[in-house]
């Protein structure tokens, strides 16, 4: 089970490399930096606007950890188009951090032996007889919608024009109908995600966005088509973007 836990495996290494970051070797920046994080703590540096840049471009960058790398890149995606919530950025990142691994996007759980590759059939069954393998289904519906939409947009297309396949619309409505079903079911309340996963589909949109624009950005950043502009022109008309 996915939880939005990013933030809390990030060390004191990541806290020092962060402000040594944004310092860039400057020694009294730094000590601006340091003083912010012992005041404010990390949550104030990891949103200063120079980071993603710094993680990109500096030699320091390539020593940050995976946790800290994700949850930066998906924070300013997100804050980009107007979204603050923490918790939604912390959730973002851990998804991209487990469905990185290995098979992990095909099956609800890491002990579960089946593997699913649609939406279709993680949808036939939400009302598994088994509550938890039910409350698990509904959030990988919503989880595995969010991966394919998110990092793979250019893959949907393709497979539309191609083979007929759905569109980004039918993923977006099969996200947001796992992640209400997920928000309905008991065990949602009893892990304390209810709330997060109500706020998952309400803003499913946005957050398949601010996904889009790190995969272009960062997974395929020299693949250019009719399709990945349109769908960028289609974004930047929907989501309100910050400078």
């Amino acid at each position: 089970m996915i939880l939005a836990d990013t933030r809390h495996q990030l060390t004191r290494n990541d806290a020092e490399l962060v402000a040594r970051l944004i310092a860039r070797d400057s020694g009294a920046e730094l000590s601006l930096v340091e003083q912010t994080l012992a005041d404010h703590g990390i949550d104030a540096v990891l949103d200063d606007p120079r980071l993603p840049a710094a993680l990109l471009r500096s030699r320091q960058g390539a020593c940050a950890s995976l946790p800290l790398f994700a949850y930066v890149m998906v924070r300013h995606a997100l804050r980009r188009l107007g979204e603050e919530d923490r918790l939604l950025a912390d959730y973002l990142a851990a998804l991209m951090l487990h469905f990185g691994l290995r098979d992990r996007a095909w099956r609800v759980g890491e002990a579960d032996d089946q593997v699913y590759t649609t939406l279709a059939e993680l949808f036939a069954d939400v009302d598994d007889p088994d509550g938890r393998r039910s409350f698990l289904v509904r959030t990988h519906l919503g989880n595995y919608a969010l991966w394919v939409s998110g990092f793979f947009p250019d893959h949907i297309e393709h497979r539309r024009w191609r083979k007929g396949g759905p569109d980004l619309d039918y993923f977006e409505a099969m996200g947001r109908r796992g992640f209400r079903l997920a928000a309905d079911h008991r065990l949602a309340e009893n892990h304390g995600m209810a709330t997060l996963y109500a706020t998952a589909a309400e803003r499913f949109g946005l957050l398949r966005a601010a996904l889009n624009d790190v995969s272009d950005a960062l997974l395929f950043p020299d693949r250019h088509s009719p399709d990945r502009l349109m769908r960028q022109v289609t974004n930047e008309a929907r989501w309100r973007r910050v400078s």
